[in-house]
Parts: C-alpha cells; structure tokens; sequence
C-alpha cells in the first residue's frame, strides 16, 4: 500500500469546489474530483444526475472528460470527495477511466467533508490486474 500522505491543498479545495456544484437532487449524494495533469494543470468535475438514473455521470468522468478536451490525456494524482466521513471511493466505471489515463505509480487520494485524506492509494492498489491499452496488442 502506498505511505499515508496528505492529498495536496490546491486539489483539496478544486475537489470541494467541484462538489459544491455537483447536481445531485435524486441521491442528495454530492461529489467532486480533481485531478493534475502530468503537465502541472488541475482538472475538476463534479457529478451530474438525471431522472434516468443510470445515465448520471460521475465527478471521476467528468474531470477526466474536462481534462481530454483541454488538450491533456495524462494524470498523476486525483482527489475524491464524497459527503461526511466516508472514504467515497471511484465506482468500477470510473476505476477503468483512471487505468486509462495514467500510470501506475498515480496516486489517487480520498478525502472527507475536512479535506482530510482517508485513503492514498496507488492505481495499481485501486485496480489490481486491470485492463488496459497494452492488452490489446
């Protein structure tokens, strides 16, 4: 397991933000990401219900869609932050989009309402074996 260490501020407060607008009025279950790109820029989204509920979209998904039209398609590090003290981890969905988008040395953090880190894992910690690009060579 990657050593406990603090998600960075500057992400902290992009995924808070992010979660502020999250439009959730089905769930009441807000949440936000934000992600730094391998060239420095910090990325957010937030995520965004509708009455068909399985057409929602995580805040993981939007940030990685926000980042690819930005121009980038690698990231290093993410915040997550659901609601309260529960560590608010990436569905299945949004563990295959991180797989695609980064290596395996990124670190994606948990954080609580505090902005205080539950968990630090490694990609590969976030999901083991997975599947990627190189498997379809």
């Amino acid at each position: 397991m990657v050593a406990h260490k603090q998600a960075p501020r500057d992400l902290i407060d992009a995924a808070l933000a992010a979660r502020d607008k999250a439009y959730a009025p089905y769930s009441n279950f807000f949440v936000g990401a934000a992600l730094r790109t391998t060239e420095g820029k910090i990325v957010s989204g937030c995520n965004v219900e509708n009455a068909a509920y399985p057409e929602g979209v995580c805040a993981e998904a939007g940030a990685i869609s926000a980042m690819v039209l930005s121009g980038e398609t690698r990231f290093d590090e993410i915040v997550v932050v659901g609601l309260g003290d529960i560590a608010c981890t990436p569905c299945g969905g949004c563990r295959q989009k991180i797989r695609e988008f980064t290596g395996p040395d990124a670190t994606i953090f948990i954080i609580n309402d505090a902005g205080e880190t539950l968990l630090t894992l490694s990609r590969e910690e976030l999901i083991p074996h997975s599947f990627g690009p190189e498997n379809l060579k």
